[in-house]
C-alpha cells in the first residue's frame, strides 16, 4: 500500500507542544492513532485501524532502523529512534519516537505503543539525515534486500561499537549533546 504512494519532497510540521499517538496489535496493525496522527498524516481514523503502521513508512527510511526497533521492543524494550514517515499526499514528517510494549496484567505483551515528538533539528540534520542516507544506500547498493538490509545493520553495529555503547545510549547521547 504504501510503495505505491508518491514523494513529494514537502516536508510537514507539527507543533512543539504536540504528540502523534498511535497503539498497534503485536502485529503492527494500528489499533488507534489520535488526532495529531491524523491530521499531519491525512488519513481518517476508518483508514487507519487496522492497516499495518507501515501505511506511512517512507522509502527513504532505512529498513535496518526498523529491524532495530522491532527487535528492542519484541524482547520487551523500550526504544527511542528518529524516523521520517509518509503522508497519504507524499509529503512527510520527521519524529522522534518512543515505542515501548504494551502489556497485560500478567506482563505478557499485547501490543505496543509510540509517542511521537518533534525531533531537534540540528541532530537531525547533522547526525541523522547523513547517517540514513549512507545507511539507506547500503541497502540499495545491495541487488538483494535481504543482503542489503544485513549489510546496513552490520554498519550500524560497527557505528556503535565505534562509540562504544548501544543504540539507546547512542541516541540519548545525541538528545544531550543539542
Amino acid at each position: 500500500m504504501a510503495r505505491d504512494l508518491p514523494v513529494t519532497g514537502v516536508e510537514q510540521f507539527f507543533g512543539e507542544d504536540e504528540i502523534i499517538v498511535s497503539k498497534t496489535d503485536l502485529k503492527g496493525r494500528l489499533m488507534y492513532c489520535n488526532d495529531v496522527f491524523l491530521r499531519i498524516a491525512g488519513y481518517t481514523e476508518a483508514e487507519c485501524v487496522g492497516q499495518p503502521h507501515s501505511m506511512i513508512r517512507h522509502p527513504h527510511m532505512p529498513r535496518c532502523v526498523f529491524k532495530l526497533l522491532w527487535e528492542h521492543i519484541e524482547a520487551g524494550d523500550e526504544i527511542f529512534a528518529y524516523v521520517v514517515n509518509r503522508c497519504k499526499n507524499g509529503d512527510h514528517y520527521w519524529v522522534l519516537a518512543h515505542v515501548t510494549p504494551s502489556r497485560a496484567r500478567n506482563g505478557q505483551i499485547v501490543g505496543y505503543h509510540s509517542n511521537r515528538r518533534v525531533p531537534d533539528r540540528g541532530i537531525l540534520e547533522n547526525t541523522i539525515q547523513p547517517l540514513y542516507q549512507k545507511l539507506l544506500a547500503e541497502e540499495q547498493r545491495q541487488s538483494d534486500r535481504k543482503l542489503g538490509l544485513q549489510e546496513s545493520m552490520a554498519m550500524v553495529h560497527r557505528m556503535l561499537e565505534e562509540h562504544g555503547m548501544p543504540y539507546d545510549k547512542f541516541v540519548a547521547t545525541l538528545k544531550n549533546a543539542a
